[in-house]
C-alpha cells in the first residue's frame, strides 16, 4: 500500500513528465530511407526553397505535392550516388570547391563576393551552396567513372565516324584570329581606295615594328570585335569568312597577314592560337643525354660542382660521354644507358634542365649547370617533330561518340541503381 509520500512523489514525476512532453518540439523528421542513408525533411525543404528562389515565376512550378515528390526522388537518386562516392573514397577539397564557385561567379559576370551576396539575397546560404557544389562534384566523378566502364567505342566506330562528313567537321582544327577592318565608303573612288589601302599597310608596318595588334584594333578597326582587340574567338575554317580561310591555314601563331581587300574595306588578320589534331598533334621532341653529380654526405656542394666541371672537361677533350655517364653519373635511371634519357617532348623535365636543353645546339656539350637534383652537363643528340595528329583525331572522335551516348547510358544506369536500392518513402 502506497504511503502519502510515495503518492505525492508519483504525482510530481507525472507532472514533470507531462511538462517535458508539452515542451517537446520536433526539429526534423525522416522523409525517406535510402539503403544506409536517410533524407530529412529539412533537406527536402531547403531544396524546395532554393528552387523557388531561382524560379521567380510561380506559374512555372508544379503544385506543391508534385514538387515534393520530384524533389524527394531527386534526393533519393543523389543519395545512392553519394553513397557510392563514399564507398569509393571520393573526396572534394576546399580548393576544388573554391575554383567551382569562381567559375560560376565568372559565368554570371560577378566576383565571388558579389555572387555570395546575390545568392544570400535570394535566401540561399553560402554554406548550403558550397555543400551542394561538393555533392554535385562527387556525383559527377562517380558518373564519369561508371560511364567509362559502361560505354565502349570500337575502333571501327571511330574510323566510320572520321570518314563521315560530320566527323571531318567535328575534328577539324580551330583558329583564334584577331582582325582589323579599315572600312571603305560606298562608291569609293580610286583615290580613296588607294588612300585606305595605304592606311592599312601603315598599320601592318607598325605591327612589324612591334606595335600591339589588339591596341591598334581598338584604335583603328571598324569591325564589330574592335573593342575586344579584334578577337573573333575560336572558329573552324568553315566558320571563318571565306576571304580569311585559305590564308589562315597557311599561318602559324603570331603571323599577321594583309591587307586583304573586300567590298567592306581592307582587312589585317593575326593568328593568335590554333588547336586541334593538326596543331596539337605535331609534337616537338628532343633526345638528350646527361651526367648528374649530386652533393652528398661525403661530397660537399662545392666538390660536386668541381667534379662535374672536371668530368665535362674530360668529355670535351675526347673521352666518351657514355663512358663517363656509366662510371660517374648519379642518375640511376640513365647511367647504365650512357646517360641517355631517350626522346621526350618539351616540358618533360624540371625548368632549369628544360631551359638548358632548349637553348643547346644539336650535338654540342652544354656548360655545367645546377638543378634541384644536383649539377649536370648535357648533350642534345637529336630533335624531331613526331606526328600524333591521327592519334589525336581518333581521341577527339572517341570523346565525341562517348559524349553522345553519355546521357542515355547515364539514365539507364540511374534506373538500374534506383530499382536495386532499398527505398522507403515516409511522406
Amino acid at each position: 500500500m502506497r504511503t502519502l509520500i510515495q503518492t505525492m512523489l508519483a504525482g510530481i514525476l507525472l507532472a514533470a513528465s507531462l511538462q517535458v512532453s508539452a515542451n517537446l518540439v520536433i526539429m526534423d523528421s525522416i522523409v525517406a530511407v535510402v539503403d544506409e542513408d536517410v533524407i530529412l525533411q529539412s533537406e527536402m525543404q531547403e531544396r524546395i526553397d532554393t528552387l523557388k528562389a531561382q524560379i521567380t515565376d510561380a506559374s512555372q512550378l508544379p503544385p506543391d505535392d508534385i514538387l515534393r515528390e520530384q524533389i524527394v526522388e531527386r534526393l533519393i537518386v543523389e543519395s545512392l550516388q553519394l553513397q557510392m562516392a563514399e564507398r569509393a573514397g571520393v573526396r572534394i577539397n576546399d580548393e576544388e570547391i573554391n575554383e567551382a564557385l569562381q567559375g560560376i561567379a565568372e559565368q554570371n559576370r560577378m566576383s565571388v563576393a558579389q555572387f555570395r551576396a546575390a545568392i544570400e539575397k535570394d535566401g540561399i546560404s553560402y554554406a548550403s551552396m558550397r555543400r551542394q557544389i561538393e555533392r554535385e562534384m562527387m556525383i559527377a566523378r562517380v558518373q564519369q567513372g561508371m560511364m567509362r566502364n559502361r560505354i565502349e567505342i570500337s575502333e571501327q566506330e571511330i574510323k566510320n565516324f572520321l570518314a563521315s562528313e560530320l566527323g571531318a567537321v567535328m575534328t577539324a582544327d580551330e583558329y583564334r584570329i584577331a582582325h582589323i577592318l579599315i572600312p571603305l565608303p560606298e562608291d569609293a573612288s580610286a583615290t580613296q581606295i588607294a588612300k585606305i589601302q595605304a592606311d592599312a599597310e601603315d598599320l601592318l608596318k607598325q605591327v612589324a615594328e612591334g606595335a600591339d595588334f589588339s591596341a591598334l584594333a581598338v584604335g583603328h578597326s571598324a569591325g564589330q570585335n574592335a573593342l575586344s582587340g579584334g578577337d573573333l574567338g575560336w572558329r573552324k575554317i568553315a566558320q571563318l569568312p571565306s576571304m580569311f580561310a585559305a590564308t589562315a591555314e597557311t599561318m602559324v601563331a603570331g603571323d599577321v597577314r594583309g591587307p586583304i581587300q573586300s567590298g567592306s574595306g581592307f582587312h589585317l588578320i593575326k593568328l593568335l592560337e590554333t588547336r586541334g589534331a593538326q596543331a596539337e598533334g605535331q609534337i616537338a621532341q628532343s633526345q638528350v643525354r646527361h651526367v648528374l653529380i649530386q652533393p652528398s654526405e661525403i661530397r660537399t656542394d662545392e666538390e660536386a660542382l668541381e667534379m662535374a666541371e672536371s668530368l665535362r672537361e674530360e668529355v670535351a677533350n675526347g673521352r666518351a660521354f657514355d663512358e663517363i655517364a656509366k662510371l660517374y653519373s648519379d642518375d640511376p635511371g640513365s647511367a647504365l644507358s650512357g646517360g641517355d634519357l631517350g626522346w621526350a617532348r618539351a616540358g618533360t623535365y624540371v625548368p632549369t634542365f628544360e631551359a638548358q636543353l632548349q637553348s643547346s645546339e644539336l650535338d654540342a656539350l652544354s656548360p655545367v649547370f645546377k638543378s634541384q637534383h644536383g649539377y649536370h652537363f648535357l648533350e642534345v643528340t637529336g630533335r624531331r617533330i613526331e606526328d600524333f595528329s591521327d592519334r589525336f583525331r581518333m581521341g577527339q572522335a572517341e570523346n565525341y561518340l562517348r559524349n553522345q551516348r553519355f546521357d542515355e547510358e547515364l539514365q539507364n544506369w540511374i534506373r538500374e541503381i534506383r530499382d536495386d536500392a532499398f527505398v522507403e518513402i515516409r511522406i
